[in-house]
């Protein structure tokens, strides 16, 4: 168990007055914890929020060294707060960080500090419908050395920020450009991963997508430029003739909480779920034969995001006349109920800090 030492913020912050937005407000105050090779994780502490000092010559800034995770709480409708599934992110954060050669961080100690801040600081996390405290741990190579090696030394840190929907419309169908010219990720590489690169390899694709009118970006696999991957910010689920079909975990795919979630609770409800291969060339055929009931995107973020229509080359493959599927709005009333206490939580999914 960590001995957490806490530096109280005086004054504290004022509250956020009006919208929150996402990821642009931040509470009092931030965890810290220190990597030393021969001494392992040390100095975990809870510090008023502020700016970090580095050397210039830090191997993150060099070598792109880091890993991160986003996780939220909630205000439960009985006033306590909970997180959802933490110790799934701690194991993530582990498999990121074997990945990464980051040294792992026992699951218990990651929970204990993630609830320990947000204890601290809750506060903060807000009550409206929609809104929750969203929570970002990361690691950063923090070893002044210019050489490519593993770095010796590591900082843990957890931010939050209180935040509305992730999109401001809310549970709305969006857009998807399905790109065929850039690659994201591929086999062998780090697309499994919660690594900053795989974010900024994307960021070329969303502008194009975003400059054509559509909210994000459908990977296909790096090889052959066949296959459905993820997009940009979720995993994607297709209903198709009944069934419920999302691409298998390849090794260039993110394990999304979210994704997990989602495949508990469906076959829970007797649905058919696959976890395979899909070509994009099969998603046209199912719309073009009407099987194709709903396409919809899993995330911490914004949960469920339905998707309107998709668009691949010349085509563009509208869904349920682009409208929110029955399906998409039952996993996402389910899973935002469970995360406020509003649904039975029969996975013992929820953690109160």
């Amino acid at each position: 168990m960590l001995d957490i030492k806490i530096t109280n913020s005086i004054p504290p912050k004022p509250k956020p007055d009006g919208a929150l937005g996402f990821g642009r407000i931040f509470t009092d105050h931030m965890f810290l914890m220190d990597y030393t090779v021969g001494r392992g994780w040390h100095d975990p502490r809870i510090v008023p929020y502020a700016d970090l000092t580095l050397s210039p010559a830090c191997m993150v800034f060099h070598y792109g060294q880091e890993m991160f995770e986003g996780m939220k709480a909630y205000q439960s409708a009985d006033g306590g707060v909970y997180l959802f599934r933490p110790e799934q992110n701690g194991a993530r954060t582990n498999a990121t960080n074997d990945r990464l050669c980051i040294p792992q961080i026992p699951v218990a100690d990651f929970v204990q500090a993630v609830s320990a801040l947000v204890k601290l600081d809750a506060d903060w996390v807000p009550s409206e419908p929609g809104a929750s405290l969203y929570i970002r741990p990361f690691i950063i190579a923090t070893e002044p050395f210019l050489g490519v090696a593993p770095s010796k030394q590591f900082l843990f840190a957890i931010i939050m920020s209180p935040s509305g929907m992730y999109y401001s419309e809310g549970l709305k169908p969006v857009g998807i450009w399905v790109e065929d010219d850039y690659v994201r990720a591929v086999r062998g590489g780090v697309g499994f991963a919660k690594t900053g690169g795989n974010y900024a390899a994307s960021l070329a694709a969303q502008q194009k997508a975003q400059r054509e009118g559509y909210a994000q970006v459908l990977w296909l696999d790096g090889v052959e430029r066949r296959y459905v991957e993820e997009v940009g910010a979720m995993n994607i689920f297709f209903k198709i003739d009944g069934k419920v079909v999302t691409p298998a975990l390849n090794g260039s795919i993110l394990p999304g909480i979210t994704r997990d979630s989602v495949i508990t609770l469906c076959r829970d409800w007797g649905l058919d779920v696959e976890e395979r291969l899909i070509t994009i060339d099969e998603l046209i055929a199912a719309q073009k034969s009407g099987a194709l009931e709903e396409v919809f995107g899993t995330g911490t973020a914004a949960v469920i995001t339905p998707v309107g229509k998709l668009r691949y080359k010349a085509d563009v493959i509208t869904i349920a006349d682009g409208e929110t599927g029955p399906l998409s709005r039952r996993i996402y009333e389910t899973i935002t109920g469970i995360q406020r206490g509003e649904v039975e939580d029969k996975h013992g999914w929820r953690v109160q800090v």
